[in-house]
């Protein structure tokens, strides 16, 4: 289950062409406007789309962000997306032309659509645009690298990575600085006194990866087989 691409290219500021991409059960259409959005814990649409959309993603031509579209639950093929639909936002960022490579991030599955087809779905449709060539059908980016970075404490993701295909590379220690009040999803270790930032607990970082290697040599087919369950 390869999926599909539109052949319109929105208007987005990102350093590979952008298109929806889609299978039967799910559609991921970039996320330009707070259209579809029905969760916070911004205080509104403007303030998520003024500080995430275009303070953050709008400005940097290395990351770009789409909406899941779970169609699945749509009363017909060409109906127009809503919040009923809206399963949550996948993205690439960390793009870079030069080196072929790119970071799978920004997952967000909504309550509904957790545990469902949705993330396997979502996360299968970049993996293929990624790592499929440009001369396949549709059309891949023919990248050689594809990174996924997870809080070394957050089991659950580090799982789904694995699950499609990807393998840990390297723990990044006191890989950042998370904000006041954060300390659940910390590293759990003391920072030293004096720290300038002695409220703010750190973050170990799992690094995972993909490669065209790997997904030419058994990790389309396996990722498939995910899709299709």
């Amino acid at each position: 289950m390869s999926g599909s691409t539109s052949n319109t290219e929105p208007d987005v500021n990102f350093c590979f062409p952008v298109r929806e991409l889609e299978n039967d059960r799910a559609k991921l259409t970039p996320f330009i406007l707070y259209e579809y959005l029905p969760f916070g814990p911004f205080a509104s649409a403007a303030d998520y789309t003024k500080e995430l959309i275009e303070g953050r993603i709008a400005p940097n031509p290395g990351i770009v962000l789409f909406a899941i579209i779970d169609k699945t639950r749509s009363p017909s093929p060409s109906a127009v997306p809503s919040s009923v639909d809206f399963a949550g936002t996948i993205g690439f960022l960390n793009a870079s032309p030069l080196h072929l490579s790119t970071e799978i991030g920004f997952i967000i599955v909504l309550p509904p659509f957790q545990r469902t087809h949705v993330a396997t779905n979502a996360f299968g449709l970049l993996l293929h645009y990624a790592l499929d060539l440009p001369s396949a059908s549709p059309p891949g980016l023919g990248l050689r690298r594809v990174q996924w970075q997870a809080n070394a404490e957050n089991s659950t993701s580090i799982k789904v990575a694995e699950k499609m295909g990807l393998k840990k590379e390297a723990v990044l220690r006191w890989d950042r600085v998370l904000p006041e009040g954060k300390g659940k999803v910390g590293n759990g270790k003391r920072v030293r006194g004096g720290d300038p930032r002695s409220g703010a607990p750190g973050r170990d970082t799992v690094m995972l990866a993909t490669y065209w290697d790997d997904w030419e040599g058994g990790g389309k087919e396996k990722v498939e087989q995910l899709m299709d369950r």
